[in-house]
């Protein structure tokens, strides 16, 4: 390489290395209103780590791959990113985590589109690099104030529908497609009279020729209503308003909003900028926006290259949605229980401290920003109850789709037999009973006078899905004293 420091050769025409041209600065301080990040870098063979991270930072923000003169236009100190801090990860040889500041200036106000633009804009594609991936950020508070944040928020939602002190139960419809409206609004009013509190369009139901959007909306709110007039509860349906246009995405909220729906639902596959005016219109209205993360496997699961899912958590924190799914753990879904508690701390508390066990490699203030309330769904069962409660808590939705629908007994039965679960496992962790040990006989013990829970025990009580997590922390083990 050329350079390894800034210096007078920065000016030289030509190919500069990127340490060279700064965009390596071991001895930078971050400031608190700098865009921190953290990448996990895997350079090509024979690139220097210090380089490749250098080479992130400069992709990221300013550089491009040769020394242009318009840079003395700008104080280009001040705009350079800068890579601060290069280690390799623990136990993982030819990886690096580098450490990047950004700042605040490179971005627009209240733009998560412009943020990731930025950030991971081209750098995933540069060539010096095997894999890429953005870990963690840490979000100034200045830029956190720029934006909205959720709609309403876990302590607003719960207001809005007068539930408190437990999980809040759901459901989605299965099969996904194919049913027609009238069966479908029937599914919702089983699942509701049942027990649950919500239930939910999965992420692929929007308007085909089986069910256009307008009818599925109307027999969807026939069974919430009729369901909340027998139990006397508040019950909700997502409506899913994903559509092809921004246009035709406010229709379907005006009209599921004109129906009397407290809630409506969103795909993470119709981008940023949308999700955003989403949140905005929700908020104006008084409804809950719900968010479907469609798509993010394709870029969070792996651990060498993509994003991690607890960036995603602050990107749509900052965008304004008061749900998203976060991982189940115990379900059918990818999901290491230290990586989904980093996941669901970063959506629900006001300060996250950095905590390496759990993924969390910054400490983020959120400024009283409300909490988005983490789903977990995806193969989960009324025997899994004392393991979700202990590891969600109560502000979290559980969402029981085949878990309720494939009940023997019917899909009210299947919805009984949840709320029965959630309410004696709820009982027992407020007597102070040690309820992840003592659970299956809890349920055993409930189930001896609940039909439906015992069905449901006996149909799923063994079904597990124990496989490897492909993305776990990876934290040094930390030195034993020796006695």
């Amino acid at each position: 390489m050329a350079n390894t420091e800034s210096g007078p050769g920065r000016w030289d025409p030509g190919v500069q290395s990127y340490a060279g041209m700064g965009y390596w600065n071991p001895d930078y301080v971050p400031k608190d209103t700098d865009v921190l990040a953290v990448f996990r870098v895997t350079p090509q063979d024979g690139v220097d780590p210090i380089e490749a991270a250098a080479a992130v930072a400069g992709e990221s923000s300013t550089a491009t791959w040769t020394v242009v003169w318009t840079d003395r236009l700008t104080a280009n100190s001040h705009y350079q990113a800068k890579a601060y801090k290069c280690e390799e990860v623990p136990g993982r040889p030819g990886e690096y985590f580098a450490y990047i500041a950004y700042d605040i200036d490179l971005f627009e106000e209240a733009s998560i589109a412009n943020l990731t633009s930025s950030i991971i804009g081209n750098v995933f594609g540069f060539k010096p690099l095997k894999a890429l991936r953005l870990e963690d950020m840490r979000i100034p508070v200045a830029y956190v104030k720029t934006f909205q944040g959720p709609a309403h928020g876990i302590v607003m939602e719960r207001e809005h529908l007068n539930k408190y002190g437990r999980p809040i139960l759901g459901a989605t419809v299965k099969p996904k497609l194919g049913l027609s409206a009238r069966n479908y609004g029937r599914v919702i009013y089983e699942a509701c009279k049942g027990g649950l509190d919500f239930t939910k369009d999965d992420e692929n139901i929007n308007s085909q020729p089986f069910m256009r959007w307008r009818d599925r909306f109307l027999f969807s709110m026939e069974g919430v209503n009729k369901a909340m007039a027998e139990t006397g509860e508040i019950k909700g349906h997502y409506l899913n308003i994903t559509a092809g246009t921004m246009e035709e995405m406010y229709e379907r909220a005006e009209f599921a909003r004109d129906l009397g729906s407290v809630i409506v639902m969103i795909d993470l596959t119709i981008g940023y900028t949308a999700i955003q005016s989403m949140a905005n219109w929700c908020r104006k209205n008084g409804v809950l926006l719900h968010l479907h993360r469609a798509g993010h496997s394709t870029y969070t699961r792996q651990k060498t290259h993509g994003v991690s899912f607890r960036v995603i958590s602050k990107w749509v924190r900052l965008m304004g949605v008061d749900h998203v799914h976060a991982g189940t753990v115990v379900g059918k879904l990818e999901g290491d229980p230290a990586t989904t508690r980093g996941f669901y701390d970063t959506l629900r508390l006001d300060h996250v401290p950095t905590n390496p066990a759990n993924g969390i490699f910054f400490d983020q203030d959120w400024a009283s920003m409300p909490g988005v309330m983490p789903v977990a769904s995806g193969g989960i069962h009324a025997g899994q109850m004392h393991q979700l409660i202990d590891l969600f808590g109560d502000d979290v939705i559980l969402q029981f789709g085949g878990g309720t629908i494939g009940h023997p007994l019917g899909i009210a039965a299947g919805a009984e037999a949840n709320r029965v679960a959630c309410e004696v496992m709820v009982k027992a962790r407020n007597e102070g009973r040690d309820f992840l040990n003592e659970g299956p006989d809890i349920l055993k013990a409930a189930a001896k006078w609940n039909r439906p829970l015992d069905v449901a025990l006996t149909t799923w009580g063994d079904i597990t899905f124990d496989y490897t997590s492909t993305d776990a922390p990876d934290v040094a083990p930390l030195a034993t004293a020796s006695v």
